[in-house]
């Protein structure tokens, strides 16, 4: 027997999990941890929170499943995107990492655009404040010192994966976010290196999702009873590894992930850049396979967040809105509590609810909230499909993918079939299992990245698409009259 683990550093917690030879998951473990925003704009973590979250994760597991644990063949990892994780020579952090929704460097992304006009087609996209590149020109600017310590620019599943092998590595599909990847040829772009302050001295050893990096070191074979032969591979970023989780590495297969942030994703066999509409292109954890992706910074955060001021989990909140549903309601949510990416690009787009009466009630709210989310990734479809529909049907993954209520709302919304798959949920720590099976194993890698099994199809219904397609031009005639009156005082 061989088994597998697969590692996601996401923003809001770790997850760990261990899979079969025949690709199921035999037992999983999160663990939770938060972000820092010492100032507007700003979002960071410690390093440290990733590795300690692994750490246990990976403990509880053990304890757990001791024979299955004993035959760990390969770990594979996944991460949020675009953190910029600065080492210095004895490979500490700096500083805390600035993550992929933070919003602070965006003067900086008018001068990579101004200095690079072909960016976009280079990189896969324009510059956005989250991405990894102008959050290094703005610590040259506003951290001289900090900047000055630099030896290594990581993300962040790479310093776990320091930790697990003293490797400093990155694959491509991880590198496609920072804007230093130059996607086509999938290698490191001096020139934009430059424009950022750095070169090609400051970045990891760069290999593809499904190649070792290297194997564990003493310390942490001993710590976690494993062989120090064990293999990490390389692994990828999370929209990425989602895909290998669910099978998504041919032309056209697409899916939507409801995690913090939230994404419609749709893999691609050549690159294809199209930065007018702020679609990403970036290259897949696989060798020849590229994708296409609209992002939302506000996936099912805006929910949690609405959870936590109203003292209710998120299944309560749902459940409530769901018996209550209703197509006569006034309210509107504008889910922009981090900014938008996917089709704004304004790090200063805020949230706010719209059509509030002294009727409205909490149930009235949550659904403003679901279909607020809902019509942001209407906003990504219509981005994705300047050429026509793409795909066929859409999965879905991340703890989102979990409500019926809320993918029959999507799907009437899209007006697309969304499949809801058996561990859908799982998503990208189960890519990172697959890819590790595949860095040792080898074969066709459509052998192993499978479609999971449909747990239930959700068809359009054509009773709601009238009502959905109303207020949606409700919710960007909102945008559209809010927008010049937001982050007035953050952008001076």
């Amino acid at each position: 027997m061989a088994t597998y683990l697969g590692i996601d550093i996401g923003t809001s917690a770790v997850k760990v999990i261990l899979m079969g030879e025949s690709g199921e998951v035999l037992d999983s473990q999160s663990e939770s941890y938060g972000f820092d925003s010492p100032h507007p704009l700003w979002r960071e973590q410690n390093p440290e929170i990733w590795w300690t979250g692994t750490r246990t994760a990976m403990t509880k597991i053990r304890t757990r499943q001791s024979y299955a644990w004993s035959a760990v063949s390969a770990i594979g990892l996944s991460g949020q995107m675009h953190g910029a994780v600065c080492l210095d020579k004895q490979n500490n952090p700096v500083r805390p990492a600035i993550l992929w929704n933070d919003g602070r460097a965006f003067k900086e992304c008018d001068t990579l655009n101004r200095q690079l006009p072909h960016l976009g087609e280079s990189s896969g996209v324009p510059a956005m404040p989250g991405f990894t590149a102008p959050k290094l020109l703005w610590l040259k600017e506003f951290e001289p010192e900090d900047f000055s310590k630099i030896h290594k620019v990581i993300l962040p599943k790479d310093y776990v994966r320091l930790k697990l092998t003293g490797e400093l590595c990155t694959d491509v599909s991880d590198a496609a976010g920072t804007l230093w990847l130059n996607e086509h040829l999938r290698s490191w772009d001096e020139n934009v290196l430059a424009a950022s302050g750095i070169t090609t001295a400051h970045m990891p050893k760069l290999i593809e999702g499904n190649e070792i990096s290297g194997t564990l070191t003493v310390e942490t074979a001993l710590e976690f009873g494993l062989s120090i032969e064990t293999p990490v591979c390389g692994g990828g970023g999370d929209a990425a590894i989602g895909g290998i989780g669910i099978g998504a590495i041919n032309e056209g297969d697409a899916f939507v992930s409801l995690g913090t942030s939230g994404q419609i994703f749709v893999a691609k066999e050549r690159y294809v850049a199209n930065p007018q509409k702020l679609v990403h292109a970036f290259a897949h954890a696989i060798p020849d396979r590229w994708y296409q992706m609209a992002c939302l910074l506000n996936g099912a955060s805006p929910l949690a967040w609405f959870g936590s001021i109203c003292g209710q989990s998120v299944p309560n909140l749902l459940e409530e809105a769901e018996l209550h549903d209703t197509e006569n309601g006034s309210e509107m949510f504008l889910p922009y509590l981090s900014g938008e990416r996917t089709p704004h690009n304004n790090p200063f787009a805020t949230g706010s609810f719209q059509g509030v009466t002294s009727t409205t009630e909490r149930h009235h709210m949550t659904q403003a909230i679901l279909e607020g989310i809902a019509y942001s990734l209407r906003d990504c479809l219509n981005a994705l499909s300047e050429d026509g529909l793409p795909f066929q049907e859409l999965g879905a993954i991340g703890g989102g993918a979990r409500s019926r209520y809320w993918l029959q709302m999507i799907a009437d919304v899209l007006e697309v079939p969304i499949n809801q798959y058996v561990g859908g949920e799982t998503g990208p720590a189960l890519g990172a299992a697959r890819l590790a099976m595949i860095s040792v194993q080898g074969g066709r890698l459509e052998e192993v990245c499978t479609t999971p099994a449909v747990s239930e199809a959700f068809q359009p219904k054509a009773d709601r698409q009238a009502y959905h397609r109303e207020k949606y031009q409700i919710f960007t005639d909102y945008y559209r009259r809010l927008e010049p009156t937001m982050g007035a005082r953050e952008k001076d």
